[in-house]
């Protein structure tokens, strides 16, 4: 327990010692690299619940959907599931294709819907996945830019720190270990500071890809099906409808 303790009172030495070595665009570059990492993280934590909360509702509402004997089962209900893709998709397909089967007074359906009809009702089913998809992308742009970006801030910070350090060498005119060193060791901070929010940022990344492609291709899949099931239930191709 003593042996611990002296260790992390010992790291918290050298990391005060190297901040107090650096130089004012260092710390500019490891505040800015720490405000990246924040939001980073932030992200990383709101697109995973976000997600985990869109893909348990998928599935509920998918299991529903199939349970249902009329396309415009679950629409007659007046259901609302907010966070959902595949009920927002639904919902919003249903509301063009009722639009186009209600008649003109405004009582009851009709019993088909003409071909150029439909074709309006998949261009909106198109537009609402194309939506979805932005909707979920929305913020991992922060991300990208972390992965991309926080290594060459690090660069920068370290490339610039060693040329103070050997400046400062060449004025004192004292090319020592124990004149380099702090400047050296304060100057590689910044990349070692690059490096941890890029490399948890990348990975996060990856992930969060990687499940929206996924939910992407859900819910072109669902689309298919929905338009299916319309073209099957109301579809006929007589354009005098």
């Amino acid at each position: 327990m003593n042996a611990t303790i002296f260790l992390l009172a010992s790291g918290n030495q050298e990391l005060m010692m190297v901040w107090k070595e650096s130089t004012i665009e260092a710390k500019v570059i490891i505040v800015i690299l720490v405000i990246f990492s924040i939001f980073a993280w932030s992200v990383m934590a709101s697109k995973a619940v976000q997600m985990r909360r869109a893909r348990k509702l998928n599935h509920y509402f998918n299991s529903e959907f199939r349970a249902q004997t009329k396309v415009l089962g679950i629409f007659d209900r007046r259901v609302q599931v907010d966070g959902c893709p595949l009920f927002a998709t639904y919902q919003e397909g249903c509301v063009e294709l009722d639009s186009r089967l209600k008649l003109p007074e405004g009582n009851g359906r009709r019993q088909h819907i003409s071909l150029k009809g439909m074709e309006h009702v998949k261009r909106t089913l198109e537009r609402v996945v194309a939506q979805e998809c932005l909707r979920l992308e929305s913020g991992l742009i922060l991300l990208a830019v972390a992965v991309s970006g926080a290594p060459f801030m690090g660069l920068l910070g370290t490339v610039w720190g060693v040329m103070s350090a050997f400046g400062a060498v060449a004025i004192q005119q004292s090319a020592t270990l124990l004149a380099l060193a702090p400047g050296v060791s304060a100057a590689l901070v910044t990349t070692v500071a690059g490096l941890l929010v890029a490399i948890p940022s990348m990975f996060g990344y990856n992930w969060l890809v990687h499940n929206l492609r996924v939910m992407t291709v859900e819910l072109d899949n669902f689309a298919q099906e929905l338009v299916s099931k319309m073209e099957t239930e109301y579809l006929k191709d007589d354009e005098s409808v």
